[in-house]
């Protein structure tokens, strides 16, 4: 959260943040700044190399978290050796 928390908007601006699939880039939603405090505090709970890997900050001042959608979850669920490919999407 200290490391996120000045990046972000002030409120009464359109902050966002905005959650893709780290596979395919399909956008999975986003969660406005009214619920960003909430979310912010259980990012607090990831280790700096978490932060790195799945977080940074959109162009327009919004965080971007990496996550995996469902499609994708069950395609690694499904063929397990997908884990061990870089990139298993073309």
């Amino acid at each position: 959260m200290r490391f996120f928390a000045y990046t972000l908007k002030k409120e009464g601006e359109e902050c966002v943040i905005r959650y893709s699939c780290n596979h395919c880039n399909t956008e999975i939603g986003s969660i406005p700044f009214e619920a960003a405090k909430e979310t912010l505090s259980q990012i607090e709970t990831l280790d700096e190399g978490e932060k790195k890997s799945f977080l940074s900050v959109d162009h327009d001042g919004g965080l971007h978290v990496r996550c995996i959608c469902e499609h994708c979850e069950q395609s690694l669920k499904t063929f397990p050796d997908y884990y061990t490919f870089k990139k298993w999407l073309q």
